[in-house]
């Protein structure tokens, strides 16, 4: 397995994952593509300096990529080296109860669910509670009754099964992503992992939620408070409906 992250200045949580990751009992990665969105020296050099269990490729962009770009850079970088057998995706933020071994789940899940391409964890708060990363493909209507006051946030009941999931924490075989050409680079910010699900599906592959997988990852739901942010979202969303993608969900599989 090779796991990608990013730090775009979250230096001190990326090393807190890179600690977690290196003490996983049992199956962990053989190669961490670490990429360094904004110049953060003295965290590449720490980073360099540690004696890690896993090859580390410490990645120092000389401009700012966006999330799917950064992945798609290490997936290849990984290629370069030989190419792994599963690809992971993984947000700094993340953690998970020590003893665990979330990775090791997901694969499972993958290799025991017929024509599995992604694989991904329940996602809890710092407080245990479930988080909201399951959800149905964000139509206008469903977006309207997702955050209007008498909406309901959580779309997924326990018996239904969800169209997207957020990219905080994924695994894919290799081929999967490679067959996918990984994420859409147009989207610099937002829209990506719905759209790498769909694509994902439309291509024949299902998602599978790992059950004795769990992570802690408290959303950081820029878009709700800061406007650039939530400006990236609308656009990211626009560019997703006018999208051939979604034009096939729509026909094929998207009920409102």
């Amino acid at each position: 397995m090779c796991a990608s992250l990013v730090s775009h200045g979250q230096g001190a949580q990326a090393w807190a994952l890179l600690q977690r990751l290196a003490a996983l009992p049992g199956w962990r990665p053989q190669r961490v593509v670490l990429t360094l969105n904004i110049p953060e020296p003295d965290f590449a050099a720490q980073v360099r300096a540690a004696d890690w269990p896993f090859d580390v490729q410490a990645l120092e962009n000389a401009a700012p990529l966006g999330f799917g770009a950064n992945h798609n850079q290490a997936f290849a970088r990984d290629g370069e080296q030989g190419g792994s057998d599963f690809f992971a995706v993984l947000n700094p933020d993340i953690a998970w109860d020590e003893g665990s071994n979330p990775f090791a789940a997901m694969r499972r899940a993958l290799e025991q669910t017929p024509q599995a391409g992604l694989a991904y964890p329940l996602q809890c708060d710092a407080e245990g509670n479930p988080q909201d990363s399951e959800r149905l493909a964000p139509s206008p209507a469903r977006l309207l009754r997702r955050y209007a006051p008498w909406g309901q946030r959580q779309e997924i009941g326990a018996r239904a099964s969800p169209e997207w999931v957020n990219a905080a924490c994924i695994l894919l075989p290799r081929a999967v992503y490679a067959q996918l050409g990984g994420f859409d680079e147009g989207f610099r910010m937002y829209g990506e992992d719905v759209d790498l699900c769909l694509r994902l599906q439309l291509a024949g592959w299902r998602m599978t939620r790992a059950p004795e997988a769990r992570i802690m990852h408290s959303a950081g739901r820029a878009s709700h408070r800061n406007v650039r942010h939530f400006l990236w979202h609308v656009q990211s969303l626009w560019r997703l409906w006018r999208s051939p993608v979604w034009a096939q969900w729509t026909q094929e599989t998207l009920k409102p």
